[in-house]
């Protein structure tokens, strides 16, 4: 959520139209937002004095645990688009079913942020339809985001022993287990959209264990946490 949050940010003042311009900003807060509770949570478990901040921009690059699909430069606003629509629809079911995890705090998070995740979905499924079936070159221009964003998106089903751990808890659900919902709510609304899936179930992987990172993550990081590397501690 953070990574994700950063890079919506990167459009404050410069997106297409104005009402893009506040929503996108409003969704990164969102995110960011979420990002905090979960920060907060992870420092509260590792026990190692370690807070929210700390752990947001006083971490190296192969310290964290984000998809790649993330990560990724904004390129343009179809990327933009077409990334949160591949994340919101597997972060509803996702956060719905952490509503009922056995932990009480990540349940408690489950249920503040889905309302929050309900609203991205609807509002990124919404204009993927509206630019996919817009205008010859919007058409193009999401095709071609799909295409490029594709192989990364399978990474957020791929379950490790963690996940596995987790769900023999019954802390949280199997990543895998969210695919085939997935699948169904997103062949529906590229079909609405007249836009085609690749035919390929390739995809990039390493992101969520921290094994490997692309290079746009570092230079990411060099701007969010600029402030903190150079005035450690610095609070206003």
């Amino acid at each position: 959520m953070l990574v994700l949050g950063h890079r919506t940010s990167e459009w404050c003042g410069v997106a297409p139209a104005l009402e893009e311009d506040i929503a996108l900003a409003n969704i990164a807060l969102d995110l960011i937002g979420q990002a905090k509770l979960w920060l907060e949570y992870a420092g509260e478990v590792e026990d190692a004095e370690r807070t929210a901040n700390t752990l947001a921009f006083r971490r190296d690059f192969y310290d964290f645990r984000n998809l790649l699909m993330l990560e990724l430069p904004n390129e343009d606003y179809a990327r933009t688009i077409i990334r949160h629509f591949l994340f919101d629809a597997f972060q509803v079911p996702w956060l719905e079913a952490l509503a009922a995890s056995s932990d009480e705090t990540i349940s408690s998070i489950g249920q503040k942020t889905v309302k929050e995740a309900n609203y991205h979905l609807e509002r990124s499924q919404d204009t993927v339809v509206a630019l996919g079936d817009g205008t010859e070159e919007s058409n193009t221009r999401m095709q071609k985001a799909l295409h490029d964003l594709w192989p990364y998106a399978g990474e957020m089903f791929q379950d490790d022993e963690i996940d596995r751990m987790m769900q023999g808890e019954s802390i949280a659900p199997l990543p895998s287990s969210m695919k085939k919902a997935w699948e169904l709510r997103v062949e529906r609304v590229f079909n609405d959209a007249f836009l085609i899936l690749p035919d390929s179930d390739f995809s990039h992987s390493g992101g969520r264990q921290g094994i490997r990172h692309t290079e746009h993550l570092g230079h990411m990081l060099a701007s969010m946490q600029f402030l903190q590397r150079a005035y450690p501690g610095a609070s206003w």
